[in-house]
């Protein structure tokens, strides 16, 4: 993903990771040997269907799962050098909401509902940056005013319910940044709110990353929202990354069917009225199973026998510095990009 004509730091490395997941009744495995980098100072997207494993990939490495699901989680993950697969959870609270931020895809849900807004983002900024209760009660409505949030001392004694979806998601984003991480993850940021206030927080994000220097993981499905705020984009399915490059190599380039058919299902300024969804044919494949080959196969026009057979790995499309890479060798020796795919 790196280009070598450019010299940047790797601030986050992956590398072979594989998440299995345990519980009571089934057991599943929603990572399957990813590899990628996030660079410093650069925002990387990864989208896909819901299901497709955004969220475990980037959660479970921190030791962020929901209750009653216990994981295997194999591979490295470098932050600045150091694995947080080896730490200890004493030592991952550390880095969870200091040096890695994250903002989770409910606001309601993350936030404690019995509490006030401002002693939650105050004990978010004693624990991390060591500063007494008074400046960090300071620090907080420093906060709260940097997330566009009117009248904010006085915020800060409201609790959760009192605030609007767009305003408690605001709340959510200045807790993730008050620790001063140098990497956000962001989860869904924009789930359950209207178009507006989505572009909003778009901006925000966009506005903050570059104000403070800050790498961003954004996690979505919605492929429509990376456009602008996007340096590098990871295409997910089925556990696996299917493409990832430089983001206007992937939406005007891309080489996998499955990623043509998610470009293909976002509405434009030009799409006619009232015309029928483009959605992509099938379902996703049930994780539970081994699969041997290509995930996308049963729901792919342009597959061949050996896809069945063989699982398809990264490979670079063209110039090798480009960073951009598919998993679908049929595209790729026919030369079939999304524009030739579209007719553009």
């Amino acid at each position: 993903m790196k280009s070598k004509s450019v010299k940047t730091k790797t601030l986050l490395s992956i590398e072979d990771l594989s998440v299995t997941l345990y519980t009571d009744k089934v057991t599943v495995c929603p990572v399957n040997t990813v590899n990628y980098t996030v660079e410093s100072g650069k925002v990387l997207a990864i989208v896909g269907e819901s299901g497709s494993g955004k969220t475990v990939m980037n959660m479970a490495p921190l030791g962020l799962l929901p209750q009653g699901v216990t994981a295997d989680v194999e591979g490295s993950v470098q932050f600045e050098g150091k694995n947080l697969l080896s730490m200890n959870e004493k030592e991952k609270q550390r880095i969870r909401g200091g040096e890695i931020g994250v903002i989770f895809q409910d606001p309601l849900s993350s936030l404690n509902p019995v509490r006030r807004i401002g002693p939650q983002i105050t004990e978010v900024i004693e624990l991390h940056l060591g500063l007494s209760t008074s400046a960090a009660q300071k620090q907080a409505v420093d906060m709260l005013n940097l997330v566009g949030i009117p009248n904010s001392e006085s915020r800060m004694k409201q609790y959760p319910h009192e605030l609007s979806g767009g305003m408690r998601q605001r709340v959510c984003i200045a807790m993730s940044i008050a620790g001063e991480p140098k990497l956000l993850i962001a989860d869904e940021p924009t789930t359950a709110l209207d178009v507006t206030v989505q572009a909003q927080i778009v901006s925000l994000l966009k506005d903050l990353q570059k104000r403070l220097n800050m790498s961003i993981v954004l996690i979505t499905h919605d492929i429509g929202i990376v456009s602008g705020m996007a340096d590098y984009l990871a295409v997910m399915y089925a556990g696996r990354l299917i493409e990832i490059g430089p983001v206007e190599k992937v939406l005007l380039e891309s080489m996998h069917p499955y990623t043509w058919g998610l470009l293909d299902s976002v509405s434009t300024l030009s799409t006619p009225i009232g015309m029928p969804f483009q959605g992509i044919k099938g379902n996703p494949p049930n994780l539970t199973l081994n699969i041997k080959g290509c995930p996308f196969v049963p729901r792919c026009d342009y597959a061949i026998e050996n896809c069945s057979e063989d699982r398809p790995l990264l490979s670079s499309c063209g110039d090798n510095e480009s960073g951009h890479a598919t998993a679908c060798p049929v595209a790729k020796e026919q030369n079939i990009s999304y524009l030739t795919f579209s007719g553009h």
